[in-house]
C-alpha cells in the first residue's frame, strides 16, 4: 500500500537523511547495508522510514536505490 503522508528530515550538520512513511508506529531498526536504516512496524513489518547517514556525500542515487529496494516511491526528488 503506498502512503500519501510523507515527512522528511535532514539533519545538515550530521549529514542525515530520514524520510517517514504514513502515521508513527512501534518500529525496529534494521541496517540494510552500512549507514542505511530501515525501520518497520512491529506488527505488520511495512516500512515506516528510511535513514541515510552520509546523505550529501552518496548524493540522491543512494536513495533511489533504497526506494526501489523497498518498493517505495516518492511524489518528489531530493536532492541536497
Amino acid at each position: 500500500m503506498e502512503h500519501k503522508t510523507y515527512e522528511i528530515y535532514y539533519d545538515e550538520p550530521g549529514d542525515f537523511l530520514e524520510i517517514f512513511f504514513g502515521e508513527p508506529a512501534k518500529c525496529y531498526t534494521e541496517e540494510s547495508e552500512p549507514d542505511i536504516f530501515i525501520r518497520k512496524d512491529q506488527e505488520t513489518d511495512e516500512v515506516k522510514s528510511i535513514g541515510i547517514l552520509s546523505f550529501k556525500k552518496r548524493g540522491a542515487k543512494i536513495l533511489n536505490g533504497v526506494l526501489l529496494r523497498i518498493n517505495k516511491k516518492l511524489p518528489i526528488q531530493i536532492s541536497i
